[in-house]
């Protein structure tokens, strides 16, 4: 008997799914699949991490559900995110003779997600696919709205397509397996939400750390609170033309902390947006925006979660200021060349914020990096 916890529904007409969420999903795959998408065939996208952790109990569900499938293994880490393997992915989509009709699995972290999902989009026109994040990160945020993409030598995720999967089956059981660096990487996109909007959520979050850690009911609560706020943000704004935005909070700073780092090891992607939410605070107090109290609180939340919050955190030199900059610059959310970030009034009150000094920026990132 299929265990579902949580079921979180994105009304988006045409292109409506389902997030499921409970302890099992990757061993009830097939006949949930089976189920839903009868007469399809599979083309399984992982990377080696997951496909010795994970992929075992997909593929005996497949094959006890008598569902054909083909498997694509990839690096692990968010290089992984480059042309070179999006070609990979893609000629072997079609090298196993995929039809239209048939389906992508993304099954791994928020990389494998945007790498397989950006190829289920492109390749013969459009395939669908199917969303397996086996990461809190990509439980919580990158395998719900759609957004799939790689990155550019340009910067993080600058070549890309909205295309929405068509079920997202988030096993948290796999989370168990996670490394404790990986899982707090993830947190940060849960404590994100508290951030934006909901700092009736954050005070949950500040109650419930640490069972959400131990993998208590509240894990499985906090990633249905968090997939439940995106989906109403993705319903009201598909595309990124408005208050979807409010969902990169931390990203401008972290998506170029993540690039000058080389997309390495060094800085994961959910570590960078840790320092970026605390950057984004500070730099809203340094403008008196917003209370410089809430900076000390969200810094100690994001610290009990063996969390960096400063560039200091981060092994290693930084480039110059001017490489943060020319990265900033090329964040998605730029228009006509004027920078926008997203700033706040404090806790849970996020806004949108164009035109920012570019000279004031530089002024904070240098007074952050100084000793």
């Amino acid at each position: 008997m299929t265990r579902i916890d949580h079921t979180v529904h994105v009304a988006l007409g045409e292109r409506a799914y389902d997030i499921l969420i409970g302890p099992t999903l990757l061993d009830d795959a097939g006949p949930i699949l089976a189920d839903r998408f009868p007469g399809r065939r599979y083309g399984i996208v992982t990377d080696r991490t997951v496909a010795e952790a994970q992929l075992p109990r997909l593929t005996r569900s497949l094959d006890a559900a008598g569902l054909g499938y083909d498997t694509i293994v990839l690096p692990a880490g968010e290089s992984t995110k480059s042309y070179a393997n999006l070609e990979t992915v893609i000629e072997g989509l079609l090298a196993a003779r995929l039809e239209r009709g048939d389906l992508v699995i993304a099954l791994g972290g928020g990389v494998i997600g945007d790498l397989a999902g950006f190829a289920a989009a492109i390749t013969r026109r459009g395939m669908d696919f199917v969303q397996m994040p086996t990461s809190l990160l990509a439980q919580v945020d990158s395998s719900v709205g759609g957004k799939t993409g790689i990155n550019s030598p340009h910067g993080k995720n600058l070549v890309g397509a909205f295309h929405q999967p068509k079920l997202v089956l988030a096993d948290l059981s796999a989370l168990d397996t996670l490394p404790k660096r990986q899982f707090a990487a993830g947190y940060a996109e849960v404590a994100k939400y508290g951030l934006i909007d909901d700092p009736d959520f954050f005070d949950w979050l500040d109650i419930n750390l640490d069972e959400i850690f131990a993998g208590g009911p509240a894990r499985g609560e906090a990633v249905a609170r968090c997939c439940a706020h995106k989906a109403r943000v993705v319903i009201e704004d598909e595309k990124e033309n408005g208050v979807r935005a409010l969902l990169n909070l931390g990203h401008t700073f972290g998506h170029a902390l993540e690039k000058d780092t080389g997309y390495s090891d060094r800085l994961l992607h959910g570590e960078g947006v840790a320092i970026g939410m605390v950057l984004a605070h500070t730099f809203s107090a340094r403008l008196g925006l917003a209370p410089g109290q809430d900076i000390g609180r969200v810094t100690s939340h994001l610290k009990r979660a063996d969390l960096p919050t400063t560039l200091a955190d981060i092994p290693g030199t930084l480039g110059t200021t001017d490489t943060l900059m020319t990265a900033i610059a090329q964040d998605k959310k730029v228009q006509r060349g004027a920078l926008t970030f997203i700033l706040t009034h404090g806790i849970g009150k996020a806004f949108i914020e164009r035109n920012v000094d570019p000279d004031k920026v530089r002024t904070f990132l240098e007074e952050m990096r100084a000793p």
